[in-house]
Order: C-alpha cells, then sequence, then structure tokens
C-alpha cells in the first residue's frame, strides 16, 4: 500500500497579493514569511508578474498624464 505525499494547505488569493504586495515594499515579519511557505508557487509567480505589469502600466500612465 502507497501512501499519498502530504498536501500543502491552499493559500487563498488574497493572502498571495498581500505576499507579494509586501515583498514589493520589502517589509516582512518572520512570522508572516514562515506562513508564506505553505502559498502555492505558482500563484506568487502570477501574482508578482501581474502586479508588475500594473506598476510599469501606472508609471507609464503617470508620465502621460504630467507631459
Amino acid at each position: 500500500m502507497t501512501s499519498a505525499p502530504p498536501s500543502r494547505p491552499a493559500g487563498s488569493w488574497l493572502r498571495t497579493v498581500r505576499a507579494v504586495a509586501w515583498s514589493f515594499i520589502g517589509l516582512r515579519k518572520s512570522s508572516e514569511f514562515a506562513q508564506d511557505v505553505k502559498l502555492n508557487p505558482l500563484h506568487i509567480v502570477f501574482v508578482g508578474i501581474a502586479a508588475a505589469l500594473l506598476f510599469v502600466l501606472a508609471l507609464i500612465a503617470l508620465v502621460h498624464w504630467i507631459v
């Protein structure tokens, strides 16, 4: 009889967005960082790319609005 690998508890999308937002700022408690290990890495990559894209688009919009 084979045992199934231990399943990782799924983190919510909101928790993933919060983790990525705090990492953009560069501030994070070690206790929060330890809980981030439970998040899905693919979700972190997707949210990180989306946040970076939104940041760049916001900067482009700001430059066009000023100039």
